[in-house]
């Protein structure tokens, strides 16, 4: 009976002694509330995990398209139209065709201009050029592409400019495209040579307000005629202003013969080149007097220079040689701040002959055909071989590429041309445009560069990622400069030393600060933190000696002080005594900011970093993102940490400190080492944070993508360029493709730091835990 009586006594506190049926109902239900909620956590976990696992996926199903391969398909082959009449059966001057790709554009050598549909090569319109009676063609140029514009060179000393319009209409709502010949300079040929000799080579550009034909006459004199143009109130064409000036008599220092002209479409410069391969640049700006800037060899000896064309933009030229290769030159300055042509980047893929080149209207990429019938398609910032394929099987003499480089026109030496579509969305992206440096045209040497628009139409997008990454990389160096040691340091104290009265003052105090939105802090940052920093630099430098110095001094003479003095302020609530001396000397040293830069700096520390140091200064600079994004990342250091320490068993200080240990020592041997792992994870997700960071080093700098580590200069960050640039990038584009890799390299920057993150924790986990 007693021993029933104490094992029900003891029994009862844990489990009823009748198990009824309400007590069973209420078991189930616990236990089924247990399992919803196990499923519960485990059916979100996995949808996070699912949710970044799309969120990859789905970067990364933007990003691909970037790399792939040109593809090019034959449409249709035919004979050259126009022949059929009896005539145009020889070799084409030009083709060309329009912005949609469906009608062509042939000019034969008898002056005959065939529209004809590219699908099948038959005819839809001809029209014969209105030259003289008594006159053939004897050369012939085209101005650049974009303006559609030729000309003609006369056997008489005469030349026609012309161009080939497409004038589109919507009769019963369907397109009409109707094809045309204008003259925009008249329809009478221009008099170039007065003594009436044929002129053998020719080079055009026409303009708004001026035109320039450069042209070599039969006995060998090369004229450059400059025609300012007049509004006409009675004819559609200009009127028209003509200067001639004798550029040379002779061949300049060579005794070959000219094989082409090539002047710029801002007619500033002219390109002599001759058929051993040499090349004579001449400076035309003031057309009246004409200077040679360079003379120089285009291709090595026993090779010879086979075609040669503007890039898209006439600042690089292309030249192709009797080997396959095909260089890029453009203007670099050289030590003597002069502009030289230079080879920057070469092509030699292709082995034989280039016998013909065709620039991209909008884009750095060109097609080169050569005589074996391979036809390759490139492009020269990326420099990158996109594809290579046989468009015949004898050589190819003439390539004409859509105006939206989606189709491709190719005319063979038999007589026969072919129509191909191009599939070419992202030819300037290339690992080495990504992360290497590349040299841009107009550039002095190879750069990292991030400039993805401009007003002009020939701009070359500059789309390299390393800078973004960089300045990522800089702002969260110098947020975490400042956030780590403020962060850390307050949180120790904060858990070990300060009296638990004031650190439920402290604690919930630092973590509302991480409520603050970042753009409130981005917007105090640049209108009203930069200005001040930038009028008080001196104040701000000694700051960070004052003030330290200015601490350690006041603990001394406290503690130098009567111990009842001393022993007035309670245990833990010392922190209280710095604040006034913190504000105290954070003012002196801005109030000594105007003395000391009148004593060091000449009176303007802006002044002296860049003439005495060289650095540069922004307003909105490293410094300042510094300052404001590590306000931001202290709440969530502080407030991690903190836990971390508060949450180390005391059992293990007050062990240490019976052991004989002294405070300092029981923190830095015992409770640091414990709680290792959380101020390491503290410190990760502060880091985190900061990299992530957008609205700050949006408003806080100068968003300069810019590689420089100086504390006075500012960045671009992937997070602010991404958010900047977005909403401006056209869908699909290659601009629009870039920032999401941007964003993908971001997610896997994030997703790898947080991984070796976990790991060292991990590890520091493990070490400590026997403590």
């Amino acid at each position: 009976m007693p021993d029933s009586t104490v094992s029900n006594s003891s029994a009862s506190p844990v489990l009823p002694a009748t198990d009824s049926a309400e007590n069973q109902r209420r078991r189930r239900w616990r236990m089924l509330k247990d399992r919803l909620a196990s499923y519960g956590v485990a059916v979100g976990g996995m949808s996070v995990i699912l949710a970044i696992v799309l969120i990859f996926f789905y970067l990364l199903f933007v990003v691909l398209p970037l790399f792939g391969s040109a593809e090019m398909e034959r449409v249709a082959d035919y004979a050259l139209p126009g022949s059929e009449a009896g005539h145009g059966s020889g070799p084409s001057l030009h083709l060309a065709m329009e912005e949609q790709a469906e009608i062509g554009f042939r000019l034969t050598g008898e002056g005959r201009a065939v529209f004809f549909d590219l699908q099948n090569g038959k005819t839809i319109n001809e029209y014969a050029l209105t030259l003289p009676v008594d006159a053939g063609i004897s050369s012939f140029a085209v101005s650049e592409p974009t303006s559609a514009r030729f000309a003609l060179g006369l056997s008489n000393g005469a030349a026609l400019v012309a161009r080939h319009i497409y004038k589109v209409s919507y009769p019963d709502d369907k397109r009409l495209i109707t094809p045309g010949i204008e003259y925009p300079l008249g329809e009478e040929p221009l008099d170039i040579d007065e003594n009436g000799g044929a002129l053998t080579r020719i080079a055009f550009q026409d303009g708004e307000e001026e035109a320039t034909i450069v042209a070599q006459t039969a006995d060998g004199r090369l004229l450059l005629t400059h025609f300012l143009k007049e509004e006409s109130f009675t004819d559609d064409a200009p009127e028209l202003e003509r200067e001639q000036v004798l550029l040379f008599a002779e061949q300049q220092g060579t005794q070959a013969e000219i094989m082409q002209l090539l002047l710029d479409k801002e007619q500033l410069n002219l390109y002599i080149v001759y058929a051993d391969g040499s090349l004579v640049h001449v400076d035309v700006s003031d057309k009246s007097e004409p200077r040679q800037v360079q003379q120089l060899r285009l291709v090595d000896v026993g090779l010879n220079v086979t075609s040669v064309q503007f890039l898209t933009g006439d600042i690089s030229l292309l030249v192709g040689d009797s080997s396959g290769r095909v260089v890029q030159w453009f203007s670099v300055r050289d030590e003597r701040g002069n502009q030289a042509l230079k080879p920057i980047r070469e092509f030699t893929e292709q082995t034989h002959a280039i016998n013909s080149l065709a620039p991209e209207f909008s884009r750095k990429g060109f097609v080169a055909a050569d005589e074996s019938g391979l036809i390759a398609i490139y492009h020269s910032t990326a420099q990158r071989l996109l594809l290579i394929q046989r468009g015949s099987d004898v050589a190819l003499n003439k390539l004409a590429i859509a105006p939206r480089a989606n189709a491709l026109l190719v005319e063979d030496v038999k007589g026969r041309l072919s129509f191909w579509s191009v599939d070419n969305e992202h030819p300037e992206i290339s690992w080495s445009s990504l992360w290497g440096k590349v040299w841009y045209e107009s550039y002095e040497e190879p750069v990292y560069a991030w400039q993805s628009s401009s007003s002009s139409d020939d701009f070359e997008p500059k789309l390299s990622i390393t800078p973004l990454v960089y300045g990522t990389l800089k702002a969260a160096f110098y947020a975490m400069l400042l956030a780590v040691p403020l962060a850390i340091c307050g949180a120790i104290y904060t858990a070990y030393f300060m009296a638990p009265k004031m650190r439920r003052i402290v604690k919930p105090s630092i973590e509302t600060m991480e409520a603050l939105p970042t753009v409130i802090l981005g917007f105090l940052a640049g209108l009203w933190l930069a200005p001040l920093l930038e009028a008080n630099l001196p104040g701000i430098f000694s700051l960070l000696i004052v003030v330290p110095l200015g601490v350690l001094l006041f603990a001394f003479l406290w503690q130098q002080l009567p111990a009842r003095i001393r022993h007035f302020i309670p245990e833990g609530w010392d922190a209280a005594l710095l604040l006034p001396v913190v504000l105290v000397l954070g003012a002196v040293s801005f109030g000594m900011s105007e003395s000391l830069e009148a004593m060091f700096f000449d009176g303007d520390m802006r002044h002296w970093l860049s003439s005495e140091l060289g650095v540069g200064f922004d307003q909105r600079n490293a410094l300042v993102v510094g300052l404001a994004m590590g306000f931001a990342v202290i709440p969530t250091i502080f407030s991690i940490t903190e836990d971390a320490v508060f949450s180390v068993p005391k059992h293990l200080s007050f062990g240490s400190l019976a052991l004989g240990a002294t405070p300092w020592q029981t923190l830095v041997r015992v409770v640091i080492l414990t709680a290792s792992p959380g101020i390491f994870s503290a410190v990760m997700i502060g880091m985190g944070r900061a990299v992530g960071e957008t609205m700050i080093v949006l408003m806080a700098t100068g968003n300069t993508p810019i590689m420089d580590f100086s504390i006075f200069e500012g960045m671009r960050t992937l997070s602010a360029n991404i958010a900047v640039e977005m909403p401006e990038a056209e869908v699909d584009s290659t601009h629009y493709r870039v920032l999401f890799l941007a964003a993908l390299v971001l997610f896997a920057f994030t997703f790898v730091f947080n991984t070796l993150a976990e790991v060292v924790r991990q590890r520091l986990r493990t070490k400590y835990s026997s403590l």
